[in-house]
């Protein structure tokens, strides 16, 4: 977590150690035992006018299992259970209750997303004891360590966080296709009869992905491209979440959001390629609006089409 934190812009220093334990200055031997109730847990010292804590705490429940009891990951004990601490020594009444209301709404959203409470402890900061010194900016002295965060969302934390409120507002439907990589019902979804000239772009970050000269009828009940606007724009994954079915997934680049799937049963004349897509992972900006939305250099492409 130490890490990952450490990437985040407005983030000033980081210090690993344990809090809330019922011993002073406790070992990491103590720690392990189960006899100091401490946590496991990170200090971050960040700028508010760069990272706001919303984002900080928003980031901090993506990369954990919220509802996971005591355990992270493959570690497992009392004290790696998850919590957010308000540090009531050193910050005034009204700071304190801010920070405790921004951990709030986030854990509501949570438990009203997945049906479920949350179990991330808010508690005000008993105590913090510096963990010992081959802890810190542990995976930095070893690269090769054990992290239960995948390497390649520590190396995009950084732009993520510039996303994440985005991924945070999106509705039920949109978070389980763009975030869990879910796929939302055929024929009734929103743009799959949709034939409108316009640019049909990532619902996170608004990059155009693909144009509604590419988009075509394939009768498989979501929206088909032959083609993104650049394959640069796109990332492709073996999936093997259905047996005997192994298929490639398309992620956008820039958000590494699932997007469907690429199949080479399209039209022969059109490329040979199938990108079936989910509605609920793009945006329709409409020729008309296009402009306006600042998509312009895309309209000659749009209207060469409608022309040809």
């Amino acid at each position: 977590m130490e890490r990952y934190l450490q990437q985040l812009d407005g983030v000033i220093e980081t210090t690993v150690g344990y809090v809330q334990s019922l011993v002073e200055q406790p070992s990491y031997e103590q720690v392990c035992s189960g006899q100091t109730d401490a946590v496991e847990t990170v200090q971050v010292v960040f700028d508010p006018t760069v990272l706001s804590l919303r984002v900080l705490t928003l980031m901090v429940l993506d990369v954990i299992d919220p509802f996971s009891v005591n355990r992270q990951g493959n570690d497992a004990g009392r004290q790696y259970r998850s919590g957010l601490y308000i540090d009531t020594q050193h910050a005034d009444a009204k700071t304190c209750l801010a920070q405790r209301n921004t951990y709030t709404q986030a854990l509501d959203q949570l438990a009203k997303r997945y049906g479920k409470t949350p179990a991330v402890e808010i508690d005000e900061l008993k105590n913090f004891y510096t963990a010992e010194d081959y802890h810190q900016d542990y995976l930095i002295a070893n690269p090769n360590g054990y992290c239960h965060i995948p390497p390649m969302a520590i190396a995009g934390a950084r732009k993520r966080a510039h996303m994440i409120e985005q991924v945070w507002a999106l509705n039920d439907e949109q978070f389980a296709v763009t975030q869990l990589a879910a796929t939302e019902a055929p024929f009734t979804n929103e743009y799959d009869h949709e034939f409108r000239p316009g640019v049909y772009v990532d619902i996170v970050s608004g990059t155009p992905l693909f144009l509604s000269s590419d988009k075509y009828d394939s009768g498989c009940g979501w929206p088909a491209f032959s083609k993104p606007i650049d394959n640069a724009l796109l990332t492709e994954h073996r999936d093997l979440s259905l047996p005997g079915r192994p298929r490639i997934e398309v992620r956008a680049g820039e958000t590494q959001i699932h997007l469907g799937h690429v199949f080479n049963d399209g039209p022969a004349e059109l490329g040979g390629l199938r990108y079936c897509i989910n509605s609920a992972s793009l945006r329709f900006i409409p020729l008309e609006q296009m402009e306006e939305a600042g998509y312009g250099q895309w309209i000659e492409q749009v209207t060469n089409s409608i022309e040809q």
